[in-house]
């Protein structure tokens, strides 16, 4: 198959063009930036196809995609920094990137009767209550810009394709760029102590599996709405840090807060994030590894 990805150089676009590669599928990869940036880590993806893209252009998307004519397209391309979309001045660029940009992928697909598969977030629920999302949910009232976005995009998606995966996740971590396990590593070995949000559930997504997953998910015609993230049971982001200190070998102590004793977000955040995916093993598909095993993984080859 030939795929087309969007935002390679971000943590699961590298990923997914690394996967492309190991089965043998034609992977095109693309991102604003004038040349491929993401780690030079030797992989594959870093010597793949690439060409620089502005999704939020629309004549240019549908140029590129009815020239490169994929089988299918992954859209991992999206404004991910939530508390700057808050801002006032912000807000028109964060939604002509994750609804428009979404909008004229969306668009271009419907020309050349391709798959596309979205990458969206459990922001667009409210994030109230403790009883996981189902993804066939549409009980929609995101909590932030970033949220609203994203789910217009779903929308964007949906009512604009018939062939199309939207696939939910969530506190992802990869090799290729900035998350959370990184910076708090950071910080771990620069203090004693460390406060980490305990009121917020939710669990890991580890792109480089995550990344298989969807590569199956294209390759099928199962299409829908799926949750996917690591296995492993529901943690807090407090639990999680524990765990990956624990498995690097830092002593910094974690200190349990609340978000309102944190409360250094200016994105109000959902305090469950706990997404079922129980329609992944319904639908064929195998589940990702745990978290805690995934964590592990990623130490091995971060090399922080």
């Amino acid at each position: 198959m030939k795929f087309f990805v969007t935002g390679v150089n971000g943590q699961l676009g590298h990923d997914v063009m690394n996967e492309l590669y190991k089965r043998g599928h034609e992977g095109v990869g693309s991102d604003i930036a004038e040349a491929y940036a993401g780690v030079p880590d030797g992989s594959p993806v870093t010597t793949m196809s690439y060409m620089s893209l502005d999704i939020t252009d629309k004549d240019a998307v549908m140029k590129t995609i009815t020239e490169v004519k994929p089988d299918a397209v992954i859209h991992c391309a999206a404004w991910t920094a939530v508390d700057m979309a808050e801002d006032d001045d912000k807000v028109d660029a964060v939604r002509k990137v994750n609804a428009g940009g979404t909008q004229n992928i969306a668009d271009a697909c419907k020309a050349v009767d391709c798959k596309m598969l979205y990458l969206s977030t459990d922001y667009v629920f409210d994030g109230q209550g403790t009883e996981p999302w189902k993804p066939d949910c549409k009980d929609y009232k995101p909590l932030n810009v970033y949220g609203q976005t994203k789910l217009e995009g779903e929308l964007a998606v949906a009512n604009t394709l018939k062939k199309y995966f939207i696939v939910r996740i969530a506190w992802v971590f990869g090799l290729n760029g900035k998350n959370f396990i990184k910076t708090m590593i950071n910080v771990g070995k620069a203090h004693d102590e460390v406060r980490v949000v305990n009121d917020q559930i939710g669990t890991p997504t580890y792109t480089f599996d995550l990344a298989r997953l969807l590569v199956d998910m294209c390759e099928s015609e199962k299409y829908g709405y799926y949750h996917a993230t690591n296995e492993g049971g529901y943690i807090s982001w407090y639990d999680f840090c524990v765990e990956f200190y624990k498995q690097y070998g830092l002593t910094t102590k974690v200190i349990p807060v609340t978000t309102e004793e944190y409360g250094l977000s200016k994105a109000k955040r959902p305090v469950n994030s706990r997404l079922d995916k129980l329609k992944l093993v319904e639908n064929g598909f195998t589940p990702l590894p745990t978290w805690q095993d995934a964590v592990s993984r990623y130490l091995k080859e971060a090399k922080l």
